[in-house]
């Protein structure tokens, strides 16, 4: 099963990750919000649309915009709304 690791702490765990272009999209009701906060950081992508991020804290460390997810993916990117997915020294393991 899929988790999310980052300062040892689970963020995130599930076998029902939808796998994108080498990233697993963790389910929204999966995350371990506690640890999310959101971030002002939009970024866009010509195919899935306009993304955007949390900052991770754990332990009162923070990664800065180290998850994403695409709230209103266009058309070709529907199975991923609303998951997240993470960069930035989150380490997903199988």
């Amino acid at each position: 099963m899929p988790k999310a690791i980052w300062n040892n702490t689970v963020l995130a765990e599930s076998d029902h990750c939808e796998f994108v272009e080498g990233n697993h999209y963790f389910p929204p009701e999966v995350i371990k919000r506690q640890y999310f906060k959101p971030s002002a950081t939009r970024t866009t992508c010509p195919w899935k649309g306009e993304a955007s991020y949390y900052d991770i804290e754990v332990n009162g460390q923070l990664n800065k915009d180290a998850a994403w997810y695409y709230p209103s993916p266009k058309k070709a990117a529907q199975q991923i709304a609303g998951h997240v997915a993470f960069w930035k020294g989150v380490k997903v393991e199988p």
